[in-house]
């Protein structure tokens, strides 16, 4: 199980990178992600991919972190720009317990820092939180994510030129 919290969620200001970490957390093999700002706007925008693109990613928001962290019985993971590298955290993470990564949307408070089993180094220069949760999962899945199948009502077909999808009603025919 791998899980995304993200916290100092703006909805004003954040509605499209919040929405980004969700997409590429799913993507790159998140189980779910949980926001600590109440934002329906998110949750209906992420329940949509998943009911086009298939998937059981799951999607909170209005959570308290503090709670979340607390239930937690794996290992937990900041991603900033100040801590270990990548690799070097990849050495001690143990890949069979639970995840949950950390991402902020704004200056994330000290506390943060010390509740991890692990602050991670996504580079050393100020990034998006989006290629943060990209890149680490990457590498944490080995490339994994590449090859999940997740049964939606449409599929993309990669391809060298143009866009195809098939729906699943051409899957059935």
């Amino acid at each position: 199980m791998i899980s995304v919290l993200r916290i100092g969620h703006r909805p004003y200001r954040d509605k499209r990178i919040t929405t980004h970490v969700a997409l590429v957390a799913r993507a790159f093999g998140a189980d779910s992600i949980f926001i600590d700002t109440h934002d329906d706007k998110i949750e209906e925008t992420v329940h949509s991919v998943c009911n086009r693109f298939g998937g059981n990613f799951s999607i909170q928001t209005g959570v308290s972190p503090m709670k979340i962290i607390k239930k937690w019985e794996g290992s937990i993971v900041h991603l900033t720009m100040y801590g270990e590298t990548v690799k070097e955290s990849l050495k001690v993470l143990d890949t069979k317990k639970d995840l949950l990564l950390i991402v902020g949307a704004e200056k994330v408070p000290p506390q943060f820092y010390d509740i991890a089993d692990i602050n991670v180094a996504v580079g050393n220069q100020p990034h998006s939180e989006v290629a943060a949760v990209a890149i680490f999962l990457d590498r944490f899945t080995n490339q994994s994510w590449e090859h999940d199948q997740f049964d939606g009502e449409m599929t993309i077909i990669p391809s060298k030129h143009g866009k195809k999808v098939i729906s699943t009603d051409d899957n059935k025919k």
